[in-house]
């Protein structure tokens, strides 16, 4: 696809990586490449692996575009909330294949997809907003909420607390861990048994379920682009 996203198609499997720096950051030209990589994914009709760097999922969102004012940090969050919007609805099984540290944004992903498969070793999940200075926004706590246990969401969107792989599974970030050579040849094994599933009924029947979920993220995502005047 691009130098930030690659897209590789093999047997019915698209495995889109992320590799973006030392941090894998996810910036505009990043969530555009996705944005691309998953319009593939669907003309492909493909179940989906998402994946990072080896010892990165993501870092979070380009700090140098969320330093330069609140208006750019904002049309970011918009942005990348929309991103996690579409994952959450993706008429395909999406798999997120965690390849390390998953840290606010990268960990918002994990919580916007259908499965998520983590590595053994000392890498950190969670959502720092709160510890780097960022009141969280809307559509976040929301994700949040969605997906980690009510204790969890607590310690995760209020305290900030970061989760080691195994603590993870237990907040709802993952739902596997293996060791880090493991990770691909599970995520391909996850992939072959969504593929016995009828894609109709996987798509129709995960829009029935988050039907409440989607209306609310929309709202959200309109109400965090309203308090800076990003909405449209």
């Amino acid at each position: 696809m691009t130098d930030l996203v690659d897209y590789q198609l093999n047997d019915g499997v698209a495995t889109i990586i992320i590799n973006n720096g030392k941090a894998n950051a996810l910036s505009h030209e990043v969530f555009e490449a996705l944005n691309a990589a998953l319009d593939r994914a669907e003309q492909d009709k493909a179940v989906v692996i998402l994946t990072g760097q080896p010892g990165i999922f993501s870092g979070g969102y380009d700090l140098k575009e969320m330093q330069k004012g609140a208006k750019e940090a904002s049309a970011l969050v918009k942005v990348g909330s929309t991103l996690t919007r579409r994952l959450a609805a993706f008429p395909l099984p999406v798999i997120g294949a965690c390849s390390g540290h998953a840290i606010a944004k990268g960990a918002f992903i994990l919580l916007s997809v259908d499965y998520r498969i983590g590595v053994e070793g000392d890498f950190k999940l969670g959502l720092n907003e709160v510890m780097i200075g960022m009141t969280m926004h809307h559509a976040g706590i929301e994700i949040a909420r969605h997906r980690l246990t009510p204790s969890h969401f607590y310690r995760s969107v209020i305290n900030a607390e970061i989760f080691s792989p195994e603590d993870a599974v237990t907040a709802g970030f993952l739902d596997k861990v293996v060791a880090p050579e493991q990770l691909m040849a599970h995520a391909k094994a996850v992939a072959g048994q969504f593929q016995q599933l009828n894609m109709r009924a996987h798509a129709q029947t995960k829009l029935k379920t988050k039907a409440d979920y989607l209306a609310l993220l929309d709202r959200c995502i309109e109400d965090d682009a309203q308090a800076l005047g990003l909405a449209g």
